[in-house]
């Protein structure tokens, strides 16, 4: 019983003239009640019946409610669409109607359609298109068998029945594609910022973690430590370089279905995993602040890319080249960080990390090229942008 019921008052004002218009259509079609009122009552009313049980089900169950309009079906072959001269087929065809249309075919058809759109399953419709054709077969033979009624009994069934019924099934096939789509557009941008949160994850978490291992790293070698001092500080650095590589192989399961999505750049009402309007001045301070050796060289304006160019080249600094001289230059076109040789052996680098990988995605998002490699004396990260 819950799935009569109507969701909104609109549905029940529809449902309610719908089914005023096919009451009507229904005693237009039948005797005079007032010339004939016994025939009225014994065919118009058991159909007006059938009709109101029809709408009142027929948004539900749209098959049950072309199953209650059976009787007012196209079964009248004296009336039709068109008329067609077929005598060069059989020469008792001379009139033959085409497509036979009464006042409540309209109806028909409308649910018939829904019945396309809707039905999760072919096979109560085929079960209904064989009682059809038994029907339609029945009155042929009744009324002769002639070429004319042949005809004129299967325009109708296709008109009334099939015709309808495979463009509403076109139609709930179309909006069902639609639907994936949309799911599939929805988890592709699920999947992107997945990537994006993998990304800033990587970039900022393995940011502080290198600096806190060359933190380590310094105190190893400080003279006034003792050496149960400096064993600690030599595990806390091993212990940063491990949290690190844990922190690749999360962000490794995290990216591994997006690895055919591209990488889109941080919304702006993205929460970041860096301090909050942390500038490149603020984050050269922070790493300076570690003990890297650190020149800046500064242009304005600074580009929005160049916060991350920078946090990715003093990460790889710190872990491939600790001690190293870093030079950091930012301009409006230009962001590169360029280090020189390692001045210490006790790297806290591992293989396969995923930086650089993201950041030249985004680099390449705003148009610009991303360069990255040896030089002679150390290691150079470039960005040019347009």
């Amino acid at each position: 019983m819950r799935r009569l019921r109507r969701e909104s008052r609109r549905q029940v004002v529809q449902d309610v003239l719908l089914g005023c218009l096919l009451v009507i259509a229904v005693a237009a079609s039948g005797p005079d009640p007032f010339e004939e009122p016994a025939a009225f009552a014994l065919l118009t009313v058991p159909c007006v019946v059938l009709a109101a049980l029809a709408v009142l089900v027929g948004r539900a169950w749209p098959l049950a409610a072309v199953v209650l309009l059976l009787p007012l079906g196209p079964w009248d072959f004296a009336t039709g669409v068109a008329t067609s001269d077929l005598t060069w087929l059989t020469p008792s065809a001379a009139y033959v109607k085409i497509f036979p249309f009464v006042t409540t075919s309209p109806f028909v058809i409308g649910y018939v359609y829904l019945a396309g759109r809707r039905l999760p399953s072919a096979r109560p419709a085929v079960a209904l298109a064989g009682v059809l054709s038994v029907i339609g077969v029945g009155l042929v033979l009744a009324k002769g068998g002639t070429v004319g009624l042949w005809t004129t009994m299967t325009t109708g069934l296709a008109g009334t029945y099939a015709v309808p019924y495979l463009l509403g099934l076109l139609r709930g096939r179309l909006l069902q594609q639609r639907e994936q789509a949309k799911s599939s557009a929805e988890a592709q941008a699920r999947l992107r910022e997945r990537a994006r949160i993998a990304r800033d994850m990587h970039d900022s978490l393995g940011h502080d973690l290198a600096l806190i291992a060359v933190r380590a790293a310094g105190l190893e070698l400080a003279p006034s430590l003792a050496p149960d001092q400096v064993k600690a500080a030599g595990e806390l650095r091993l212990a940063a370089a491990d949290a690190t590589e844990r922190l690749r192989q999360i962000i490794g399961v995290l990216r591994d279905d997006t690895d055919t999505a591209p990488l889109s750049p941080a919304r702006a009402d993205a929460a970041p995993l860096s301090p909050v309007r942390e500038d490149v001045v603020a984050l050269v301070g922070r790493a300076r602040a570690s003990g890297m050796a650190i020149t800046l060289r500064l242009a304005e304006p600074v580009p929005e890319l160049a916060h991350a160019v920078v946090q990715e080249g003093l990460t790889n600094a710190a872990k491939h080249a600790p001690g190293a001289e870093v030079t950091v230059t930012v301009a409006a076109r230009r962001v590169a960080v360029a280090n020189g040789p390692a001045t210490r052996s006790r790297s806290t680098a591992r293989p396969g990390g995923l930086g650089l990988t993201g950041l030249h995605e985004r680099v390449r998002r705003e148009g610009g090229t991303l360069a990255a490699g040896p030089t002679a004396d150390g290691f150079e990260l470039a960005v040019d942008l347009p």
